[in-house]
């Protein structure tokens, strides 16, 4: 298990539930809304808006933090997250915010402590770029987009 360090912005309302897995398989523990006012926030459809979580978190290096869409918000209510996943590299320490998006057709409001996305600890694997003459021939080639069948 990886510990992640949490503190509250200046001004977070406490009684909002840091970020939770909801049953023992979770992956992804939900992060909650923490509105300044304590009130709520209205989007409109196609619209989008960063809401805030109140939270910094530490993440260890070797890790990142990605942010995802819950599926009941996307399948009823078409909220999703334009960027999805999000990622929050292991040097960042600012303000944990999420960019929701209304995909739906009707207004969607988003209340003070409201579930609004969830979180995923992954490790990072970092790469080497090497510039080569030519890639190694695969079976797909150049293939893509639906090239090798429907969809």
């Amino acid at each position: 298990m990886v510990s992640i360090r949490v503190t509250r912005e200046e001004g977070a309302d406490e009684s909002v539930a840091l970020p939770s897995y909801e049953t023992a398989g979770a992956a992804g523990a939900d992060l909650r809304a923490n509105l300044p006012d304590r009130g709520s926030l209205t989007l409109e459809p196609g619209a989008r808006a960063l809401v805030p979580t109140g939270l910094r978190i530490e993440i260890p290096e070797g890790f990142e933090a990605q942010i995802r869409p819950r599926s009941g918000l996307a399948l009823k209510h078409g909220i999703t997250l334009p960027n999805a996943p999000g990622t929050i590299d292991s040097d960042y320490r600012g303000p944990l915010g999420v960019i929701l998006m209304n995909a739906g057709d009707t207004v969607f409001v988003i209340a003070h402590g409201d579930r609004i996305a969830q979180i995923v600890i992954a490790p990072v694997v970092r790469a080497r770029f090497e510039p080569v003459d030519r890639l190694t021939e695969s079976r797909r080639g150049a293939g893509g987009f639906g090239s090798t069948g429907r969809g």
